[in-house]
């Protein structure tokens, strides 16, 4: 089988086809190093490829299988690192010029992970500065590959690029406001935010600790559970991991939905709300209930509040999570993480209770919701994909930024697990997505949800048109 023919295929087709010893893992490997020194600069998904050091990997994987030896779904899969994570052998950016120099002395424990669990590491992806909301000055961004003069989302960008553009099998991502689900959304794949906890972020550069989560994005529900099945878990290096078992998501990925309760607030999703994206999530329920989902109508916890309180509560943890470099070295800083380390650096204490004691309230009101239901239905985004041009002008308005949280930031605040599922195509021909939210630990829900719905729709198997 022609290796170079592979780059579209799941991880769960592409570990199949390893395990029958069809094709190797070396050539699966030089075949997407070959895509990406073909198409990467086209689209600048990539910080910095590792070629020689995952053609090591590969080969190395080739004589594990040829002896019988297999280590599970990653074995011999090449996928891509957000640039936030720690490589002993590599710089770590974190989309910063700071630190584009610096080595870690060790690897992120989901590294290490991914790695014995048999993933190839192509290369660390590039990122926003800092994980926020744009990329450094002096940094090529990455572009849509579905449409260049579209938004790629933030702040895992290249890890959005390199998954939709086939220049890796699925990448790490991660998510304070976000940043899993926007470039899912914009490139029309499927990403997990786990639960807060559920992964651990040792290794892991920061933007704001008790909202950051680290989780996969791939090309289907079954590829991403494949991921977190094995970067979840407890880690005696983070002790905010949480120490409950980790289920094989992979395993009950066809267990289907039949009577799972689904939870609709159709004011909540749309008002206010494109009316494609709207149209697009009421043909989503409906096919949710023809898989024998019992769609049940709820009302979401107040939310505004919380939302506008999102980017202070960011600041502060930010600024501290800056502090060895800010303001030492402001002058190497981007203008917007620098302005929001100088927003964190001037609230006070009594904001942040405030804010604080917000997020209890919205917490606790969105736990009670979830006795009634399993799982919650809601947009990605308010609006379709919007062009860069737009984004430009939103950049103004700091309402915009507030509106484009509204389904994202208070799941970060809550630590609420959801997946990200492309769900349409917009007049544009550019993706619309979906979010399925669940209470804490419920990622096997969330999978199988996920997993049904891909099986009766070919959203998830549709490309970027740059072949």
């Amino acid at each position: 089988m022609s290796a170079d023919s592979l780059h579209y295929k799941s991880i769960t087709e592409i570990s199949e086809l390893i395990r029958r010893k069809e094709v190797k893992p070396s050539e699966i490997t030089e075949a997407m190093l070959g895509r990406i020194a073909k198409l990467d600069g086209q689209f600048h998904g990539y910080a910095l490829v590792l070629a020689e050091r995952a053609m090591a990997q590969a080969k190395q994987y080739d004589a594990e299988i040829a002896k019988g030896v297999w280590r599970g779904p990653l074995h011999g899969v090449p996928i891509g690192l957000k640039d936030l994570c720690y490589t002993s052998f590599a710089p770590t950016a974190g989309g910063t010029t700071i630190h584009a120099k610096f080595v870690p002395s060790f690897n992120a424990t989901i590294l290490d992970r991914l790695e014995v669990a048999g993933a190839v590491t192509l290369g660390k992806l590039k990122m926003t500065e800092g994980a926020y909301t744009s990329h450094h000055p002096a940094v090529q961004a990455p572009l849509n590959p579905w449409n260049v003069n579209y938004w790629v989302g933030s702040s895992s960008t290249g890890s959005g690029v390199a998954t939709s553009a086939g220049l890796c099998y699925g990448s790490i991502g991660s998510d304070t406001g976000g940043s899993i689900r926007f470039p899912s959304a914009t490139c029309g794949l499927t990403g997990i935010k786990p639960t807060w906890g559920r992964v651990s972020r040792h290794g892991v550069f920061p933007l704001a600790d008790s909202l950051d989560h680290v989780g996969p994005m791939c090309r289907s529900a079954a590829d991403a559970a494949a991921m977190l099945g094995v970067i979840a878990g407890a880690d005696i290096n983070d002790p905010t991991a949480l120490r409950a078992p980790v289920p094989n998501y992979l395993a009950g990925a066809g267990d289907g939905i039949r009577g799972l309760r689904i939870g609709v607030d159709r004011r909540y999703t749309q008002e206010g709300i494109d009316r494609q994206v709207v149209a697009a999530l009421v043909q989503a329920e409906r096919t949710l209930a023809d898989l024998g989902a019992d769609i049940r109508e709820v009302h979401f916890p107040p939310y505004q509040k919380l939302v506008s309180q999102w980017i202070a509560m960011c600041s502060v943890e930010t600024a501290e999570a800056h502090l060895d470099t800010y303001p030492s070295r402001k002058s190497e800083y981007g203008p917007d993480l620098a302005q929001l380390i100088e927003q964190g650096r001037a609230t006070s204490g009594v904001d942040i209770a405030a804010i604080h004691h917000e997020r209890l309230k919205f917490s606790g009101s969105l736990a009670a919701m979830f006795e009634d239901i399993d799982l919650l239905l809601i947009p990605t985004m308010p609006v379709p994909i919007p062009t860069l041009t737009k984004m430009s002008e939103y950049g103004a308005d700091p309402n915009v930024l507030l509106s484009i949280l509204r389904f994202t930031a208070v799941f970060d605040f809550s630590g609420s697990p959801t997946i990200t599922l492309p769900m349409g195509m917009a007049s544009d021909q550019m993706p619309l997505s979906m979010q399925l939210v669940g209470p804490h630990l419920s990622e096997d829900v969330l999978v199988r949800a996920g997993a049904a719905f891909q099986s009766v729709t070919d959203w998830h198997t549709r490309r970027p048109p740059i072949e």
